[in-house]
């Protein structure tokens, strides 16, 4: 009975430490954001957190929730998004922590090279202001058209279109499902990567690797010291994150610290 009542009182304990344990919830895109974090759940753990990671497939509800508190973070976009995130939403978010790079490709099932095309051919973009004009950025980059020098732009801001490319404005979610009706289309690495698309090996044009788009670990204006952002920082800047992130990926994901 001695033993018993030990064994109970042990099972209760173990119970008491697990529930002793704070939460951090994070909101985040499957690939590679949610993968990597589930990298640090052991490491929160032994700071006294558990890590709740919310899957979201949009870029919008992330912030979103961020903003009303239903998470304490999120970890999906870069600076430019989120800075034109804040200036139309009227939220404040901050960035806490850069994490890695995602190089922006061109993919096609009909073409093998970008640089090579005919007249009339059709690409899928984002929808989004920052991604569509980094899109834009890489299609005039591979000398293809040009455009204004606005800090935004948009097909409207086309200034020379020798090929008569046409353009498909989508969701970023959709542009993978495009490759089947459009010559090209130009994807975010994390949509890329779910749709077992390699930036390095299948696409036909990549992005520079010194692109300013670090994704980053963002919070609530005001949350930026507290403990929890801080166990979260120390924890995904970790050498154990960035070993990760170069064997997992193999090039289509960059470490930014």
């Amino acid at each position: 009975m001695k033993i018993k009542s030990l064994l109970i009182a042990s099972l209760l304990g173990l119970g008491l430490n697990l529930n002793a344990l704070e939460i951090i919830s994070v909101a985040a895109t499957p690939v590679p954001h949610a993968e990597i974090l589930e990298q640090i759940k052991p490491d929160l753990e032994k700071e006294g957190y558990k890590l709740e990671i919310k899957e979201f497939t949009d870029y919008v509800l992330p912030n979103l929730a961020t903003d009303n508190g239903e998470v304490d973070a999120n970890f999906f976009q870069h600076i430019p998004y989120l800075e034109e995130f804040n200036k139309n939403q009227g939220t404040k978010l901050v960035k806490v922590a850069s994490v890695h790079i995602e190089p922006m490709a061109v993919y096609s099932k009909r073409y093998k090279n970008f640089n090579d095309i005919k007249e009339g051919i059709s690409i899928a973009i984002p929808n989004d202001p920052t991604n569509e004009s980094r899109a834009l950025d890489i299609i005039a980059k591979a000398g293809l058209a040009s455009f204004n020098d606005n800090a935004l732009k948009t097909p409207l801001d086309i200034v020379d279109n020798p090929k008569k490319i046409k353009f498909a404005e989508l969701k970023p979610a959709q542009l993978p499902r495009a490759l089947d009706d459009a010559d090209f289309a130009i994807i975010n690495s994390n949509y890329a990567l779910s749709a077992n698309l390699n930036p390095v090996k299948d696409s036909v044009f990549i992005e520079d690797k010194e692109s300013p788009y670090v994704n980053v670990l963002v919070v609530k204006e005001g949350n930026e010291n507290s403990p929890k952002t801080k166990a979260l920082i120390k924890a995904i800047q970790s050498d154990k994150v960035k070993k990760f992130i170069l064997e997992k990926y193999n090039g289509s994901v960059i470490p930014a610290f």
